[in-house]
């Protein structure tokens, strides 16, 4: 931990808090514990100092004092990653959650918003107006980090990823200079930032087109009992191939968080939602699957959109100790649901779940090479993600995940999400090296779009200075 005065930094500590209107936090000072923590309870780091940005000018501040001392840094908007991007040990967190600003231009159809607003202030701003961005699916979750990585939702098959409704980012580059992406103002920045993470500089507002909501939202889940797994996951399987591009769905396995009063027994959710005014059409879409696989119990009701939006966000409390694994598949098979009802039987704990994401619709739409997002062939999406509180938990939480997704590895279709992946460095080799951040990122993304990444990085951060992520290097330091 650096000692600021031992260091002969306690000059330029102050020059920093003279520089930025926000605060500065070291350690020592009040509120320092608090700040220097983030969402997932297994991540412990203790930055060497804090900076909360309330003004978009204190950013390049923060940032060239990072880079003229050779300090890590990280960037942190929600702060609610899994990985725990959003803090480092020994270095800079600049923090953005002040930056939280959503201004609609309904006229427009479209929103302005700030890095540090999360899903639950857009919404909140949106929903008033008849409107909606596509976003995930807890409220908590912060706009930057979910749009960087793509952003996969309730309104994924209507309208796509986040990425897919983004129009327009505001940037400042490691240099300090302002930059803005859209597909006609630096485009290949702007096809980078659809995916690629938060690589390529401090993204520091998005645009996104908005979309039609009505005032409530046709949603709810499907409720099946064990005994009736199986048959669910085959009546699931043939009722997603016909589906309109109006109803997302997915599904998930856990043992219910107490308030949700369903029992202290594994159960499997279809959750839905409808994402246009025509619910007679919606209602009909259900009923199919209601005659071929009824539920054992059913909550299906119009919710406002804020409402259904933050339902499950007990479930991932603040705190929660949590890793998380990720992959694509095509095909919902026998052999797949054998898997998915294995594990979920075995699943007996509250602490761990997984969901499985149907795809197509308005994503599948999408040209593979129109966003740097990993993969737009899958069908569906499986996240199996640990929250546990209690740290005796952690080898065995973290081996259900692991060997669970050693099982599906031969189901996969190649494709990860950024934002369902867990902290790889330290928890996999006990260090914040890790794997080989090349090889990662290239099987994230596949060689092509590396390649077009690894010469984007080197455009905007060629020092690699924002590598505190999941990690692009900049191509001037790997080789091909």
């Amino acid at each position: 931990m650096h000692d600021w005065a031992a260091d002969g930094y306690t000059e330029a500590v102050a020059e920093l808090r003279r520089a930025v209107a926000g605060r500065v936090i070291l350690p020592g000072d009040p509120g320092y514990e608090q700040a220097r923590r983030v969402w997932n309870g297994m991540i412990d780091r203790r930055p060497a100092l804090i900076v909360r940005a309330v003004h978009v000018d204190d950013i390049p501040a923060a940032l060239r004092f990072a880079r003229d001392r050779h300090l890590p840094l990280a960037i942190r908007g929600g702060g609610h990653n899994v990985a725990g991007n959003g803090t480092v040990d020994d270095g800079l967190v600049l923090d953005l959650a002040a930056l939280n600003r959503v201004q609609v231009l309904p006229g427009d159809q479209t929103v302005r918003v700030q890095a540090g607003a999360t899903l639950g202030n857009i919404d909140a701003a949106t929903e008033p107006f008849g409107l909606c961005v596509p976003s995930g699916v807890v409220s908590g979750t912060g706009i930057a980090g979910l749009t960087l990585g793509g952003g996969v939702g309730w309104l994924t098959r209507a309208h796509g990823l986040t990425v897919d409704s983004l129009l327009e980012a505001e940037v400042i580059t490691v240099a300090g200079q302002t930059v803005r992406a859209s597909a006609t103002e630096n485009p290949e920045l702007f096809w980078g930032l659809r995916g690629g993470g938060g690589n390529f500089g401090v993204v520091t507002s998005f645009t996104f087109r908005a979309h039609p909501l009505p005032p409530e939202v046709f949603s709810g889940n499907f409720v099946y009992d064990q005994p009736h797994w199986v048959e669910a996951l085959r009546a699931y399987a043939d009722w997603t191939r016909g589906l309109p591009d109006a109803l997302t769905s997915i599904i998930s396995f856990l043992v219910p968080p107490p308030d949700w009063e369903l029992g202290d027994e594994p159960r499997m959710f279809v959750g839905f939602a409808w994402a246009t005014k025509y619910l007679q059409e919606g209602a009909h879409a259900l009923d199919e699957l209601r005659r071929a696989a009824p539920p054992d119990e059913e909550i299906v009701e119009p919710v406002k959109w804020t409402t259904w939006q933050s339902a499950v966000d007990d479930a991932f409390p603040k705190g929660a100790r949590a890793y998380w694994k990720n992959t694509s598949f095509d095909h919902l098979d026998d052999a797949v649901i054998d898997l998915l009802v294995r594990r979920g039987t075995e699943q007996t704990w509250r602490g761990t779940g997984f969901d499985v994401h149907h795809l197509g619709g308005a994503f599948g739409r999408v040209a593979e090479s129109a966003t740097a997002f990993p993969s737009r062939a899958a069908q569906f999406w499986l996240n199996i993600y640990g929250f546990w509180n209690d740290a005796h938990d952690d080898a065995a939480r973290i081996r259900f995940v692991r060997d669970f997704a050693a099982d599906m590895a031969p189901h996969s279709s190649g494709g990860t999400y950024v934002n369902f992946m867990g902290d790889e460095r330290g928890v996999e080799n006990g260090d914040e090296n890790g794997q080989d951040a090349r090889d990662q990122a290239i099987a994230v993304y596949g060689q092509r779009k590396f390649e077009r990444l690894s010469a984007l990085k080197r455009q905007y951060d060629p020092e690699n200075l924002l590598r505190r992520n999941h990690n692009i290097p900049p191509a001037s330091t790997v080789t091909t």
